[in-house]
């Protein structure tokens, strides 16, 4: 009984680690990776930019949810052009500096990835989990980039 019970733990912690191990990437058409991001289980990343017109920063906030891609935020300076609210997608509250979030978005990305095609250098967009990041603007400025969340060992 105890080697069955055995297994069956091990099972389960094969299950839940497997379930944890996320891999974010970022790749070119051809396959050539960027750059990569281990995001754990409930661990969040956001793409940032600067607005086109305006130069503010703007970002999208992202989680992992049992290694689901879930877009949960946005941070907008600003009602400049291409930004705004869409009612019944989140809600826009204050962030106390003239701008806003749109939070409670929780909009799972079919596929878990989509592809962003980086502004130039001063557009400088660019993925932030933490203290790492990936430069999407500079290797890849006005390229097709895949943006991913995949299962699997960060290694």
């Amino acid at each position: 009984m105890i080697g069955t019970l055995g297994r069956g733990l091990f099972a389960l912690f094969l299950t839940v680690s497997t379930s944890q191990a996320a891999v974010l990437t970022a790749s070119l058409p051809d396959g050539t990776e960027i750059g990569r991001i281990a995001v754990a289980e409930g661990g969040g990343w956001c793409v940032l930019w600067n607005h086109s017109v305006q130069g503010f920063p703007v970002q999208d906030c992202y989680r992992n949810r049992a290694g689901r891609m879930v877009l949960v935020r946005s941070h907008q300076p600003d009602f400049a052009a291409g930004l705004g609210h869409l009612p019944g997608r989140g809600r826009q509250v204050s962030d106390g500096r003239g701008g806003y979030w749109i939070e409670d978005i929780d909009e799972p990305v079919p596929g878990d990835a989509y592809v962003l095609r980086p502004g130039r250098a001063g557009v400088n967009h660019r993925i932030v989990a933490g203290d790492a990041e990936i430069a999407l603007s500079a290797p890849a400025a006005r390229q097709r980039v895949r943006i991913a969340l995949q299962p699997g060992d960060p290694e």
